[in-house]
């Protein structure tokens, strides 16, 4: 929501207009405090992905998916008869692999 405001040329004296200008940068902070909780209480919200992306995910066919997880490699979610994964355990799943020299 929008709101618009006008300002009116009229005598103010400089401590008064400093008092205006601190209570809108007060009002901006915690417009900008409420915007920074919505949008973490957004972003702690787990991103699922279906066997297909994640098959897509690794670049293997989604038979591969379903072994992986037979195998617990994968952990695996569901509602009904969906099954899910949880974006941030597939990118756990990745290790480094170091080369011999």
């Amino acid at each position: 929501m929008i709101k618009h405001f006008e300002i009116a040329a009229c005598e103010l004296d400089l401590q008064e207009l400093v008092s205006c200008l601190n209570r809108i940068e007060q009002r901006l902070v915690k417009l900008e405090e409420q915007s920074s909780k919505e949008s973490s209480s957004t972003k702690s919200l787990e991103e699922l992905l279906s066997r297909k992306e994640v098959a897509n995910y690794f670049k293997v066919n989604i038979s591969t998916v379903r072994n992986w997880t037979k195998q617990g490699i994968l952990k695996k979610y569901g509602v009904g008869d969906r099954v899910y994964y949880k974006r941030t355990e597939i990118e756990e799943v990745l290790t480094e692999i170091k080369e011999s020299e």
